[in-house]
């Protein structure tokens, strides 16, 4: 029996999960961890470079995940970095770190080819013809525009929860003043702009990835009384009551997010950036509907793994 380990640098997160290869070409999960390590944290202060407390953070993370996945013989390990290591000045010093550490070499993926992978995971696990893919990342947004099943175009924008919450200072414990809200948002709205093939007349569904749209899903669930820990894949929600949500939100301070969030109160500083371009973008298409997705870039790589071994 084979398995295969993906370790994910994201911006905001650093995951891992372990799959088991079964005799017909399909995956078996049988680990899912994840580790809140910020790597994106205090980069526009630090000249563009990730510190050394959040290179320290991912570190330590990926020595726990070792643990868990040299467990398993004959496991091959996959290390993959997105906006955040993508965009660092210090990229190769942190990649040395990784590799001493733990003796993965990681590949930073371009912008097209994380919102690739987001399209081909999600699309392999959602039945959807026509939609709009949005992954909102600690440093970044890929946005996908999905015809009849096919990608048909696909863009990475260099902002997300973390940086916009920095550069605008969305993360304050007080409420979030209009100014800053305003700020944050025309930036949003001046990276949409230039994509010309975000037609505002077509009304299609938003299916979201990142770790803010989680969140928003298991809030939901809530407040409909349904279980916050079980899987939210497919998941639905109307446009109308996420825009509800969002306004209710950036009139809270931090404290009042926190409360409501409860498991998730980690992310009450990042919340209000996180879900902002999901906002602008529901107000520039007209969409009505979101549909939640659990699978993304790692089951994007799974994919390509299976069709070439």
């Amino acid at each position: 029996m084979s398995y295969l380990a993906v370790i994910d640098l994201g911006s905001n997160s650093t995951r891992m999960v372990v799959e088991e290869l079964q005799e017909d070409g399909n995956f078996v999960e049988l680990r899912r961890r994840k580790l809140d390590t910020r790597l994106a944290e205090g980069m526009d202060d630090n000249d563009g470079e990730l510190t050394d407390a959040a290179m320290t953070r991912v570190v330590d993370a990926l020595l726990e995940f070792q643990q868990d996945y040299m467990m398993f013989d004959d496991v091959t390990v996959v290390g993959i970095a997105t906006a955040a290591v993508r965009e660092a000045e210090n990229q190769a010093e942190f990649l040395d770190k990784v590799f001493r550490a733990v003796g993965v070499e990681i590949r930073v993926l371009t912008g097209d080819q994380e919102a690739y992978y987001d399209y081909l995971g999600a699309a392999s696990a959602l039945d959807i013809s026509d939609a709009w893919l949005l992954d909102t990342g600690g440093a970044s947004v890929e946005l996908v525009g999905i015809e009849e099943r096919m990608a048909t175009n696909m863009m990475s924008l260099p902002f997300g929860a973390v940086n916009l919450s920095e550069k605008f200072k969305l993360n304050v414990d007080g409420v979030v003043s209009p100014d800053a809200i305003a700020k944050a948002t025309k930036y949003v709205n001046d990276q949409y702009f230039k994509l010309p093939w975000l037609d505002d007349t077509v009304t299609l569904p938003v299916i979201l990835l990142g770790g803010a749209n989680r969140s928003l899903a298991r809030l939901d669930r809530v407040q409909h009384g349904l279980a916050a820990d079980s899987d939210f894949h497919g998941y639905e929600m109307t446009t109308a009551a996420v825009l509800t949500t969002y306004e209710k939100l950036v009139k809270m301070t931090r404290a009042e997010r926190e409360a409501l969030l409860g498991l998730e109160a980690n992310r009450a500083d990042i919340m209000i950036s996180g879900l902002l371009p999901l906002v602008e973008l529901i107000k520039r298409t007209g969409s009505n509907k979101v549909i939640f997705s659990s699978s993304g870039v790692r089951e994007g790589l799974l994919q390509e793994y299976r069709m070439n071994n």
